[in-house]
């Protein structure tokens, strides 16, 4: 036996070595992602407010008086007075609100890959020595 142990060389004079097989490797990637949102949006407030008056006042006053005579003597006299009042007023109030809007979404995304690799192989070594 030498010194680096068996070497499985036992001398003759050919050596031969055969290898076959079959390999399967297989990939699996998985990506998913998911989300949401929601939006709110109100508007309020309309308000009006008018005020409107008017006022009309008239006072007349008057003197009348009326004489005839050449003998026949007449004689008239009027007083008169005249007033008139008026007023009118008006209020106007008009009040609204309004728009008011909700929204809501969500998405999911799913993403998967699959891929398988099939491969064969085959490899051979072979030493011929001639034995002399």
């Amino acid at each position: 036996m030498s010194e680096y142990g068996d070497t499985g060389y036992d001398g003759g004079d050919s050596y031969g070595h055969y290898e076959a097989g079959q390999e399967h490797e297989q990939l699996d990637q998985l990506h998913q992602a998911s989300g949401s949102e929601q939006d709110y949006a109100s508007q309020f407030g309309v308000y009006e407010a008018d005020h409107a008056s008017a006022e009309n006042t008239s006072f007349d006053q008057g003197h009348h008086v009326e004489y005839s005579n050449p003998s026949g003597e007449h004689y008239e006299e009027s007083d008169y007075t005249s007033y008139d009042h008026s007023a009118a007023e008006t209020d106007h109030v008009f009040a609204a609100e309004g728009s008011e809007q909700y929204h809501a979404a969500e998405w999911n995304e799913l993403d998967a890959l699959h891929q398988q690799l099939d491969s064969a192989f085959a490899s051979a070594t072979e030493i011929n020595t001639v034995s002399a």
